[in-house]
């Protein structure tokens, strides 16, 4: 999958967990503001959610996701950073699908700020991000939380000061979100799903800060949610399975029947992933 990466489009309407409702640029916590993109799109839903992320008390901001290559949304980070007298420090990527790490090499040009992910290749200078990283700037701190499953280089960061959890495409304001197989792999995603869980019960987070979609200010509700509509499609695709479809487009026409046709393509990575976890867990041949 080399494009825009949301949505299980099964599953369109709102989550539980009191999302805002809509999407807009401006203020989400005390000290993370959305600048929208403008790639709307049944698959990146109102478009791609940049944050900027800072103290109150600072002259520094991290921008997470710039999103895609577009000159004007880029301009309108930075000037949107400056009117709040922020000078963008670092940018971190959740993960590298072109909707959110496109416009990154450009982006660090006219900021002159590196770029941090865990895959090396979206790296730009010599620090890259890893489980348990603490990123710190203008007195400012994100824990790396690592959240592989709807791609290997998926990522989350925890933001402790506003209990708030930047989560990139693993939960989404909106719908949920598909797992890219191959890249993506549904066991991973199940057990970055209960790890997110674990933040909302141990260390307190109460809202989302997704990378599409409204945010979220129910993250337990969210989470769960997200479980329970994973382990009903898995038993979906198992029924359809012993009923004897064999093929993932076969599956995909039998379960998610009643979702447009042109979001099939998507649901088709989620079904596959679903297959093989099925088959590594000895439910199916």
């Amino acid at each position: 999958m080399t494009g825009a990466s949301s949505g299980d489009a099964a599953d369109a309407g709102a989550l539980p967990g009191r999302p805002r409702a809509s999407v807009a640029s401006g203020a989400a916590t005390a000290r993370a503001v959305n600048v929208l993109a403008p790639n709307p799109s049944p698959m990146t839903l109102d478009g791609t959610n940049t944050w900027i992320v800072a103290e109150p008390s600072s002259d520094l901001a991290v921008v997470i996701d710039p999103g895609p290559l577009d000159e004007a949304h880029l301009r309108a980070v930075i000037a949107t950073a400056e009117q709040a007298g922020k000078r963008v420090a670092l940018t971190l990527l959740t993960h590298g699908h072109p909707d959110h790490a496109e416009g990154a090499a450009r982006f660090a040009e006219l900021t002159r700020t590196p770029v941090r992910a865990l895959d090396p290749a979206l790296r730009l200078g010599d620090e890259g991000l890893a489980a348990g990283d603490v990123v710190a700037t203008g007195g400012l701190e994100l824990r790396v939380v690592p959240t592989p499953g709807h791609t290997a280089d998926s990522l989350c960061f925890h933001l402790p000061a506003d209990r708030a959890v930047l989560t990139g495409d693993t939960v989404l304001g909106r719908g949920t979100t598909v797992v890219a197989h191959p890249d993506g792999r549904l066991g991973d995603y199940l057990d970055s799903l209960r790890r997110l869980r674990s933040l909302t019960v141990d260390d307190g987070v109460t809202t989302v800060l997704p990378g599409h979609g409204p945010v979220l200010e129910d993250a337990q509700g969210a989470v769960e949610y997200y479980l329970a509509h994973r382990a009903n499609r898995l038993a979906q695709v198992e029924t359809a399975v012993e009923n004897g479809l064999v093929t993932a487009s076969e599956v995909v026409a039998e379960v998610y029947a009643n979702v447009d046709r042109t979001l099939w393509p998507a649901a088709e990575l989620s079904v596959r992933a679903q297959l093989e976890y099925l088959r590594e867990h000895g439910l199916t041949r």
